[in-house]
């Protein structure tokens, strides 16, 4: 971005020299000599005076430049230490509101480094308090009144700490936000920072969801399933919420709560096509079942879409032919739903 204003602010400079030449105009700097040349004149003769009532020939037409007003950018980007100094422009010497806009794009990283040369930029908190919220979207703290001489800095460092504590124990991960008072201890706050953070560890996650039922009943309440395809609402489900590797009683908790949250959130769906959680429930294992078929490379014989509406037809009666046509359809376009 530096580079892109520093090309810009010289294309700038370098038409204002090419308008000044032309403004100046050759013969222009007060030598007659020079003037008469110009015209076609003799060396020696006078230039010819111009005629009453007529304007005095001109040899090149007039160009006028447009002067920026108020502090021109390039003398902005063009301010250096010194006139050998070759890199970046310096942010210091850029407006406040453009120099938080370029520091805005970099992370966390970047922006550390950048504070050991712009200092007072670097350390801006409201640069780091949208690192935070970009990152971990939902915590306690952020709802709480701060106490004076609170730093988003410093609590970033903290989230990032938490994080990498929790995908190495949950449990200790858990316990160290709630001791810096980040996340308070109760199961819509967990929810709704599980559900908004991208950094936790989906493995450790799953575990701790299977332990923590009631964050994970939270958690549910969170999805919207409204207008959604069926298919396309599970894997949205599943990338939130992990699937178990193997069938057992946490996969059949997931499924039977995604169906009763499904139904809930399509209500219209549920009336015309004559869905129920108990339907919802057959056609969401018949869709990881056909997920394994088609995508594994181990089955050789893959499930027709024949077989497959017969199979769920015969589990799911009320629902019709063409609407278990279109799952399979979904399914072999697309692919898994539970990768």
């Amino acid at each position: 971005m530096g580079q892109g204003l520093w090309r810009v602010a010289r294309n700038q400079q370098l038409q204002q020299e090419y308008g000044e030449h032309w403004d100046a105009g050759p013969g222009l700097d007060g030598d007659p000599q020079d003037l008469g040349m110009e015209m076609g004149a003799n060396p020696g003769q006078a230039p010819p005076s111009p005629v009453v009532g007529e304007l005095p020939p001109h040899p090149h037409p007039r160009r006028h430049t447009q002067h920026c007003q108020g502090a021109d950018i390039y003398q902005l980007l063009r301010a250096r230490r010194g006139k050998e100094q070759q890199g970046f422009i310096d942010l210091e010497m850029l407006p406040p509101e453009l120099s938080i806009t370029i520091l805005s794009y970099l992370n966390a990283t970047d922006l550390c480094l950048a504070s050991c040369v712009w200092q007072d930029l670097g350390h801006d908190e409201y640069l780091w308090q949208g690192l935070c919220k970009s990152t971990w979207g939902h915590c306690s703290i952020y709802n709480r009144r701060l106490p004076y001489g609170f730093s988003y800095r410093r609590l970033y460092m903290m989230l990032d700490e938490g994080s990498l504590t929790f995908n190495a124990n949950h449990q200790e991960g858990i316990s160290y936000f709630m001791s810096k008072g980040i996340l308070v201890d109760h199961p819509k706050e967990l929810a709704k920072f599980i559900f908004c953070t991208r950094t936790l560890n989906w493995k450790m996650l799953r575990v701790y969801l299977d332990e923590r039922r009631d964050v994970l009943d939270e958690l549910v309440t969170l999805h919207n399933f409204s207008n959604q395809f069926l298919p396309n609402a599970l894997r949205d489900f599943f990338r939130h919420i992990h699937a178990p590797e193997e069938r057992g009683e946490y996969l059949e908790t997931l499924i039977t709560k995604f169906s009763h949250r499904f139904c809930a959130c399509n209500p219209v769906l549920v009336r015309d096509v004559g869905l129920s959680p108990d339907a919802v429930y057959v056609l969401c294992y018949s869709l990881i079942l056909l997920s394994i078929d088609l995508t594994s490379p181990h089955v050789k014989n893959k499930m027709s879409k024949r077989e497959f509406i017969r199979n769920t037809r015969h589990a799911a009666q009320n629902i019709s032919e063409d609407f278990v046509g279109h799952l399979y359809d979904n399914i072999y376009l697309i692919g898994h739903v539970a990768a």
